[in-house]
C-alpha cells in the first residue's frame, strides 16, 4: 500500500497540539460561499482557541451530497479557485478540508491539508460508498493510498467517513505511524446512528492503539439531516471528547504528543432521549430546507388532530412563530373538538390563524359532477374531493404569499397510501413523512414536556380523518400498534409475507398491509420529500418499480 508523508512511531519530545473539529452547516453547491465559512471558521479557531489543526466535514467545499452537481463542466475550475482562495489566506492553523479532486482524469472524494499556504497532502476516500442514500460510486473512484504526514510535529493520518467502517484504512495509517488519525464525515442522521458511531469508533482506535478525531457534517439538506455529534476517541478506546449532536461549532481538544497523542477529556454532553433526538432533526431539517431554498414562511393545514399538531410545534421551533401560517378548513364532518383543539394549538404557539370553510367550493364541485355521477353512490371520491379542496387553498396561499406548504402526513399513512393525491399529499415538504404514527404519539408527549401546547385529547382520542361521519384511521387500517411492528418488519427490514407471519402476526393483517404497501408506491413517488429518520426511509432509501409483477409472500 502506498503511503505519502510516511511517519514512525517513537520517542519525541513531548509537545501538545490543539485540534479544532469544525462542525458546521455548509451549503450544497455554494462553492465560494464554502470557501468562505472555511476561512473564517479557520480564523475564529486561532483567534478563540489558537489552533494548530482545523478539522472540516467530508467535502464541506461542495457541501454533500452534491449529487449531480459533480458533473457539471465548471466543478474543476471552481474548486481550483477556491482552492487558490484558501491557499492565499496562509491562515496560521493547518486546514484539513473534503473536495472533489481530479487526478489523471478521475474525480476522488479528497481530503486535503493546506497550511502555510501549500497543500501538503492530498488523500483520497478508499471506499466510496454505494448503500441506501449513498451513491458515490457513480462519480467517485476508489482511492488506494495511505496519508500520514506531519502536522506541527506529529504524525497524522488521514481518512474520509466510509473508510472507519471497512478494514485497511484507519490500520494501514497506524502501522505507518500515526498517533492521531483525522476522518473527515458527512453521516446522514438515523435513530441511534450515534450509539452504532460510538462502538466503531471505541474499536478501531483501541485496536490500533491510535486516537481518533471524528469530524461529521452538521445541518439540513433536502431529505437528510446530518446531526454533527463530532467525538475525539483516544488510544484505549476511551471517548474523551463530544460536540452535542444538532449544534454547529467549533469544538477545541488538546492532545498531549509523546509516546501517544492523548486527548485531554473534556466534559461529555448528557445522553438524550429517543424523542429529544428525533425532535432536534425534525427541526433542524425544516429550517434548513426552508432557509437554504429562501422560502419566506410556511403554511400547513391545521386539523385538530396529532399529526398536524405536532407539525406545527414543529415548523415553529425550526422558522420562529411569525413565518409560521396555520389555516383550519372545517366541513360538515369537522367535529367542534376538532374546532377547539387547533384553535388552542395555534394560541398556544402564537401563530397566524386562519379559518376558511371549504363547504362552499364542496357544494359547487359536486352540482357541476352531479350529471356524470348520476346513478352512483358516495364513496371516497367524495371524501377525496374534500382533502383536494384543502390542497388547493393551501397552495393557493403558497403562491401568492411565497409560503412553502407543509404536509402533515406520517410514514405508517405514507406507506399504505392512507392520503389523497393532489389532497393532503399537496404540498413542498412532509416533516413527518418518515415518523411512524406510534413515534408521532411519543414526540407530541415529549413535546409537551419542554411547553405544553398539545391539547392532551389530541394525543389520547382516536385518530381520523374526518371525511366521513364518525371516521376512524382503525377502521380503514389494523390498529397503529400493530400496523407500524409489521412495516418495520416488511418497510424498513425487508422480511417477506411470510416471515412476518412466523413473528406472531395475523396472516389476514399482513397479507393487507402488504399488498397496500406494494400497490401504493405510485403514490409515494409523488409525495413531496421530508426528514429521514431511520435507515428506510421513502425515497432514496427504499427504491421499488411501480410497475412490477413480484408476488409477495415468500
Amino acid at each position: 500500500m502506498p503511503v505519502s508523508g510516511q511517519a514512525t512511531k517513537g520517542d519525541s519530545t513531548a509537545t501538545t497540539l490543539r485540534v479544532v473539529m469544525a462542525q458546521l452547516d455548509f451549503l450544497v453547491g455554494d462553492i465560494p460561499g464554502n470557501t468562505e465559512r472555511i476561512l473564517q471558521a479557520s480564523r475564529q479557531a486561532w483567534d478563540e482557541h489558537q489552533a494548530d489543526v482545523v478539522v472540516f466535514p467530508e467535502l464541506c467545499l461542495t457541501g454533500y451530497p452534491p449529487e449531480d452537481l459533480l458533473l457539471r463542466p465548471s466543478l474543476d475550475l471552481r474548486v481550483r479557485e477556491a482552492l487558490s482562495v484558501l491557499q492565499q489566506a496562509a491562515l496560521t492553523p493547518a486546514m484539513v478540508i473534503g473536495a472533489p479532486i481530479r487526478s489523471e482524469g478521475r474525480l476522488y472524494n479528497a481530503a486535503l491539508v493546506i497550511e502555510d499556504g501549500e497543500i501538503r497532502g492530498r488523500y483520497f476516500k478508499r471506499f466510496p460508498p454505494n448503500y441506501q442514500v449513498f451513491d458515490e460510486k457513480r462519480y467517485f473512484c476508489a482511492g488506494e493510498d495511505t496519508l500520514v504526514l506531519s502536522i506541527k510535529g506529529q504524525p497524522v493520518g488521514i481518512t474520509v467517513c466510509e473508510d472507519l467502517w471497512k478494514d485497511g484504512p484507519l490500520e494501514d495509517a497506524a502501522a505507518a505511524g500515526a498517533r492521531l488519525i483525522l476522518n473527515l464525515n458527512a453521516s446522514p442522521y438515523d435513530i441511534d446512528k450515534q450509539a452504532r458511531r460510538k462502538s466503531l469508533l471505541e474499536r478501531k482506535s483501541r485496536e490500533n492503539q491510535v486516537s481518533v478525531v471524528y469530524v461529521n457534517l452538521m445541518g439540513g439538506q433536502d431529505e437528510l439531516v446530518f446531526d454533527g455529534g463530532s467525538m475525539v476517541f483516544d488510544h484505549s478506546g476511551r471517548l474523551s471528547a463530544e460536540a452535542p449532536q444538532f449544534e454547529a461549532g467549533l469544538y477545541p481538544v488538546d492532545f498531549l504528543c509523546e509516546h501517544y497523542c492523548q486527548p485531554i477529556s473534556r466534559p461529555l454532553p448528557g445522553e438524550p432521549s429517543l424523542e429529544a433526538n428525533v425532535y432536534s432533526a425534525l427541526v433542524t431539517g425544516v429550517r434548513d430546507y426552508v432557509n437554504k431554498n429562501g422560502f419566506k414562511s410556511v403554511v400547513l393545514g391545521l386539523s385538530g388532530g396529532i399529526d398536524s399538531a405536532l407539525t406545527l410545534a414543529v415548523a415553529v421551533d425550526a422558522l420562529g412563530k411569525e413565518r409560521v401560517r396555520a389555516v383550519m378548513m372545517p366541513f360538515r364532518y369537522t367535529s367542534n373538538i376538532s374546532l377547539e383543539d387547533a384553535e388552542a394549538e395555534a394560541l398556544a404557539l402564537g401563530v397566524q390563524y386562519d379559518v376558511f370553510s371549504i363547504e362552499p367550493m364542496y357544494d359547487a364541485f359536486m352540482a357541476t359532477l352531479a350529471e356524470p355521477f348520476l346513478g352512483t353512490k358516495p364513496d371516497t371520491t367524495e371524501e377525496n374531493l374534500q382533502a383536494r379542496l384543502r390542497g388547493v387553498l393551501l397552495m393557493s396561499l403558497s403562491n401568492k404569499f411565497g409560503s412553502l406548504v407543509l404536509t402533515t402526513g406520517n410514514k405508517s399513512e405514507l406507506a399504505v397510501g392512507y392520503s389523497t393525491l393532489y389532497g393532503d399529499m399537496a404540498g413542498g415538504f412532509d416533516v413527518l413523512k418518515d415518523v411512524p404514527k406510534t413515534l408521532v404519539f411519543r414526540l407530541s408527549h415529549y413535546r409537551n414536556t419542554v411547553s405544553p401546547v398539545i391539547p392532551e385529547r389530541v394525543i389520547t382520542r382516536p385518530p381520523s380523518a374526518e371525511l366521513a361521519p364518525d371516521q376512524k384511521d382503525e377502521d380503514s387500517l389494523p390498529g397503529y400498534d400493530v400496523l407500524d411492528q409489521i412495516l418495520n418488519f416488511y418497510v424498513e427490514r425487508d422480511y417477506s409475507a411470510d416471515a412476518i407471519v412466523a413473528e406472531g402476526f395475523d396472516r389476514a393483517e399482513v397479507d393487507r398491509v402488504v399488498r397496500l404497501v406494494d400497490v401504493n408506491e405510485y403514490k409515494r413517488r409523488q409525495a413531496p420529500i421530508g426528514v429521514r429518520i431511520t435507515e428506510r426511509g421513502f425515497g432514496k432509501d427504499r427504491r421499488y418499480p411501480i410497475t412490477n409483477g413480484w408476488k409477495s409472500g415468500k
